[in-house]
């Protein structure tokens, strides 16, 4: 058996340029670059290995932990999970940056690596630079902190021991049943011991990611369930996208007779203007998905989660109602007390396509109808000029219809995926991306770098609020160091104006939740009015910037940032409480049961009306 002695960390970088993945007969390089944030953790181990060049690997500098490992989320989500960046970091504080970025890919089931530094395996320098150390249990790090985040972890104590770690590493990031984050541990002392690795773990490796296709016994029950059904309807996950399956989706929906409502990560697969589609299910979901639904007698979810913004905390739903679920993620797949199908999307949808001939739903106008008053409502929303200055609703409509059919528009937290979710009209498939498993403010900025990495050809819009502005935007840098261009549309309304309205609509005053200076009078956060110029912040970093106030100034900057070869910023002053309202849906938070405040007390009684109309699983 012929080996080469190599360190663990060149060990590493030699694997992971030589992993690729083959679906469909298509096989394409599965590990494309590296981000990294070198210190001592790993700048002489990691960070040795890829200097030394030998690799097709190319480094990406990040600046921030967290928000490297979210630009590497939205990387894999663009390119539908088939491609990753890993993030290497040092220890202690470099490490724990990137906990954040890993439940955030868990939660939307995309795949990332990390490669955190930790203190040494021997300990005999300890305690070290950046180790915490814990007196109950010398063995435990702070980068055991991943375990709780992350789909597979590893610590590599010995040289040796990278080849176990790396194999599962892969199998985690290449399932589409069981992917998330993945964090492989690298002792900093281990990073840089040596062993003779064998030639067979360090060629090129070729994962095949097959279809699991439907039963016959699941195709039987899922028929008989649809044919039972008068008015059923589809709710169209993320997983139709990943499997690739929205041709076989809307043949099936067609043949039948079957409206579609979309998820965030559903969203944009199938054509805004297809007569059956109704848009957003749910708590940010639009009035023609949400009424339609409430009388459907069967869901058929389709690579869907089932999350509670998708059925209104089990609000939505009628009481009679079935439901079926296609997930190859038997986790998922189960929820909501369906009858479970656990199979790939794209294989089980072209099953059912003939498998129900002979059926057809009993809708006649109804869905129709719903669609067009919806589509009407959106129009107004589009269009509608507020006094005052510039509303939200506009602002976005604005942008929306500017963009090109190829540009992606990308978001994450705040009243934006609200608003996006049920206005936004994708012009074509992977234009929209819509980070909403975690909701991760800050997402935003850094997501636009991954896109843009994934499809450097597209104009890419990132909308955000000021909030998630301010809690991360240090990529905005790498995107210029990288001459890479992106436009963050940024709708400042001076505070978190989405979590305000929640608080106020539950009965509590505005607290904590707008951004004013600290008074002296009453010793509150109630003070004068903090307007900082976002603009010159962009400015700072060497991006062209526009502050915009009219929605004549947005139509004159988005023209002029066409022209611009550099992130662009667009300081995008909006109206406060602007945004759109909910629409035939509820969702569950958790009001004080007992309070001094009338309003809340109203809110508690309310919240316990709706959840005696919800479903206990």
């Amino acid at each position: 058996m012929n080996r080469e002695r190599l360190t663990m960390s060149q060990a590493l970088v030699k694997f992971l340029d030589n992993q690729y993945i083959e679906v469909d007969g298509v096989e394409s390089k599965f590990v494309s670059g590296i981000f990294g944030i070198f210190g001592h953790g790993c700048v002489v181990g990691v960070g040795q290995a890829l200097e030394q060049g030998g690799h097709n690997l190319k480094f990406y500098q990040g600046k921030n932990e967290q928000n490297m490992g979210l630009a590497a989320v939205a990387y894999a989500k663009q390119m539908d999970r088939k491609a990753i960046i890993p993030c290497v970091s040092s220890i202690g504080p470099g490490a724990t940056n990137m906990v954040t970025a890993c439940g955030c890919a868990t939660a939307n089931r995309i795949p990332l690596l990390v490669l955190p530094g930790d203190t040494f395996a021997c300990r005999q320098p300890d305690p070290v630079l950046q180790q915490a150390e814990f007196f109950d249990n010398y063995g435990r790090t702070v980068t055991d902190a991943f375990k709780g985040v992350c789909h597979y972890f590893d610590r590599i104590n010995r040289p040796e021991q990278l080849m176990t770690a790396c194999l599962n590493a892969m199998r985690v990031l290449t399932d589409p049943a069981d992917t998330g984050a993945v964090c492989l541990a690298m002792p900093q002392d281990v990073e840089g011991e040596a062993y003779d690795y064998p030639e067979h773990f360090l060629q090129k490796r070729v994962w095949h990611i097959d279809r699991r296709p439907i039963s016959a016994s699941q195709l039987e029950r899922a028929v008989a369930a649809i044919k039972a059904a008068k008015k059923p309807i589809i709710v169209c996950g993320g997983g139709v996208r990943y499997s690739s399956a929205e041709k076989e989706l809307l043949e099936f929906a067609e043949k039948y007779n079957i409206p579609i409502t979309e998820t965030q990560a559903g969203k944009g697969i199938i054509d805004w203007k297809h007569p059956l589609n109704l848009g957003g299910i749910g708590v940010t979901g639009g009035k023609a998905a949400n009424v339609v639904a409430r009388d459907a007698d069967l869901v058929i979810g389709v690579g869907t989660r089932f999350s509670d913004f998708t059925t209104s905390s089990k609000w939505l739903f009628n009481e009679n109602r079935k439901v079926l679920a296609i997930n190859v993620c038997p986790f998922d797949a189960y929820k909501m007390d369906a009858e479970a199908i656990v199979a790939d999307a794209k294989e089980a949808l072209a099953s059912l396509i003939n498998a129900c001939d002979g059926y057809k739903s009993q809708y006649t106008t109804e869905y129709a109808q719903a669609k067009k008053e919806w589509d009407a409502i959106v129009d107004d929303y589009y269009s509608t000029e507020l006094p005052g200055g510039l509303n939200q609703t506009l602002a976005l409509g604005i942008i929306n219809e500017f963009m090109d059919d190829e540009d992606i528009a990308l978001g994450s937290a705040g009243s934006l995926p609200g608003d996006m979710q049920r206005l936004f009209r994708p012009k074509a498939r992977g234009t929209y991306h819509m980070e909403y498993g975690y909701s991760n403010m800050g997402y935003e900025v850094n997501g636009a770098l991954g896109a843009k990495l994934a499809k450097p050809d597209a104009e890419v819009y990132t909308f955000c609020g000021d909030g998630s502005f301010l809690m991360g935007h240090s990529e905005l840098y790498t995107a210029l160091q990288e001459g890479l261009k992106i436009n963050v549309c940024l709708f400042d309304n001076m505070g978190w104006g989405c979590i305000e309205n929640l608080q106020n609509n539950q009965g509590t005053d505005t607290f904590g939740t707008v951004f004013r200076a600290r008074n002296p009078k009453t010793g509150m956060l109630d003070g004068a009015e903090i307007d900082p110029d976002f603009a010159k912040i962009a400015e700072g970093y060497g991006a062209k910037a526009y502050t915009i106030r009219t929605s004549d100034e947005l139509r004159a900057a988005l023209a002029d940032a066409k022209k611009q070869d550099r992130a662009v910023l667009f300081d995008i002053k909006v109206l406060p409480k602007t945004m759109t309202p909910g629409f035939e849906s509820w969702w569950r938070v958790g009001v004080a049961e007992v309070s001094k405040s009338e309003t809340v007390a109203a809110a508690y009684d309310d919240m316990q009306k709706h959840i005696a109309n919800t479903f206990d699983y």
